[in-house]
């Protein structure tokens, strides 16, 4: 005959039973469930009271008056659903700048998920990347276009970004219609005498800085070294090793391209510059 199966619950009545009886000694009862005298008595007084299913019952307390105030948790909501790409810690910066009392990041992230406005990831999370982080500004920055998107005119747009690693500043957000050398060599020029030189550009191995055994120089690439600006390549396939960049490349996705299509190269730029600054 097989082994029937007890639940939490079923070993819990029949504790109480067992000790309810005549002469029942109920500490070595506790023993013998493997439950502590205080956790036994705890259970048959419930039972006394009429609780006959010994569930167990919610840990909450009674009082919370530390909780945020349903009228902060109410704009936290509505500005989240204003902007459903902003994560706790923009969320909390906005209404912070606009005078409200925020309160901790963690806790503007709890509110998000007690409404359900943050999904968790599927699966089981990875291991993190070692991260790295420039000591100065200018001394490296991360640059890359963003995977072309179809405009209403026909021309396809593909921004170009440029991010520096110590601060992560945005230093060039352009719209382009191709991602050749000179392009982004205008684009470069133009933020060079804004911002300065960098020590290095860190960017991947595509055109136009693409790096091959058999030819490791672009025209572009050359012009960078004459100006003392060295290049350096992540590794093929590595996308996270420039990962502030693929990060800021979310952003824009989410914030700008997911929700409106753009007649042409023009409306795409102002819209680029409305959301850089």
């Amino acid at each position: 005959m097989p082994w029937r199966e007890v639940s939490v619950m079923d070993q819990r009545r029949e504790f109480v039973m067992l000790a309810k009886q005549e002469g029942a000694n109920r500490r070595e009862l506790c023993r013998r469930f493997g439950i502590s005298p205080q956790t036994g008595y705890k259970w048959i007084q419930r039972h006394d009271a009429g609780d006959t299913a010994l569930a167990d019952r919610s840990r909450r307390p009674h009082r919370s008056p530390e909780r945020t105030a349903a009228a902060t948790e109410q704009q936290i909501v509505a500005l989240r659903d204003a902007h459903p790409a902003w994560g706790a810690r923009k969320l909390a910066r906005c209404l912070e700048r606009d005078g409200q009392a925020v309160p901790a990041i963690s806790t503007v992230h709890t509110i998000l998920r007690r409404y359900d406005r943050v999904v968790e990831p599927a699966g089981t999370p990875g291991q993190p990347y070692t991260r790295f982080e420039k000591d100065a500004p200018n001394q490296l920055w991360q640059m890359d276009f963003k995977g072309h998107s179809a405009l209403e005119n026909g021309v396809s747009c593909h921004p170009l970004t440029a991010l520096d690693d110590h601060s992560r500043f945005s230093l060039c957000l352009a719209a382009c219609d191709n991602e050749r050398g000179s392009t982004v060599k205008g684009h470069l020029e133009t933020t060079f005498r804004r911002y300065g030189l960098p020590d290095a550009m860190f960017v991947d191995n595509g055109g136009p800085w693409g790096f091959t055994l058999e030819d490791p120089w672009t025209a572009l690439t050359v012009w960078l070294l004459k100006l003392g600006v060295r290049t350096i390549h992540s590794r093929p396939y590595h996308p996270q090793s420039r990962g502030k960049n693929e990060r800021f490349h979310r952003s824009l996705k989410a914030e700008v391209f997911a929700f409106r299509r753009y007649r042409d190269l023009p409306d795409v730029q102002r819209a680029l510059d409305g959301w850089r600054s």
